[in-house]
């Protein structure tokens, strides 16, 4: 742990190309945190990783003494260490549901993603995107209801979604072929626009929309 104590501030061991990293990206771009960003790829992680991280995985989080390793309790924790604007609802309810909303965008979108992006597997690939469009589309009209996630206000369910969203045309689904996915598509296109998602974006995540 010497490694950690020599910082000085919050540092954050970032994968350009993981929407796991790019949910913690966003979050730290709509608190407006200053923080030191190691770029770096799952398949060649920064040396000091190992001696932070036992996983030496990535997304990693350093905040002087303590390290964090899981992009949920990061999101979280900096909601609570940055207070403003709240992220997460007051109310313990509300808060319920929103952490069961990431739960199943994880279940089911971000499992979906990942196996377009990790398999080797030509009908993996394509059951994934064939689910992966359908469910986004079958779901796309509860988004004319609220201007963001089943919510008035910008969340960390928005925080989860938005970088799936962004990589769609990179995961070969297309949900732009029926009108009743307009209110997804305007959805994205207001999260998009958000000054904290474009500042969060990595260049390697602003080429998948090229």
């Amino acid at each position: 742990m010497g490694a950690v104590a020599k910082r000085s501030s919050m540092t954050f061991f970032s994968d350009n190309e993981s929407h796991y990293s790019h949910r913690v990206r966003i979050v730290l771009a709509e608190k407006g945190v200053t923080v030191d960003v190691v770029e770096a790829s799952e398949a060649h992680p920064p040396p000091e990783l190992a001696d932070l991280n036992p996983y030496n995985t990535l997304p990693t989080l350093v905040d002087r003494d303590l390290v964090l390793y899981e992009s949920k309790v990061m999101m979280e924790y900096l909601d609570e260490r940055f207070p403003h604007p709240p992220l997460l609802p007051v109310y313990p309810v509300a808060r319920a549901e929103s952490r069961l909303y990431i739960h199943r965008i994880e279940r089911d979108w971000c499992a979906l993603a990942d196996a377009i992006l990790h398999t080797r597997s030509d009908n993996v690939m394509e059951k994934s995107t064939k689910e992966l469009r359908e469910s986004l589309t079958a779901i796309a009209p509860i988004f004319a209801d609220k201007p963001f996630f089943m919510s008035e206000e910008f969340t960390l369910v928005d925080c989860c979604l938005a970088p799936i969203l962004w990589r769609l045309p990179a995961l070969g689904v297309d949900i732009r072929s029926t009108k009743q996915t307009k209110p997804l598509l305007a959805y994205m296109d207001t999260l998009f626009n958000r000054e904290s998602f474009q500042a969060s974006l990595s260049e390697q995540e602003r080429e998948m929309r090229l």
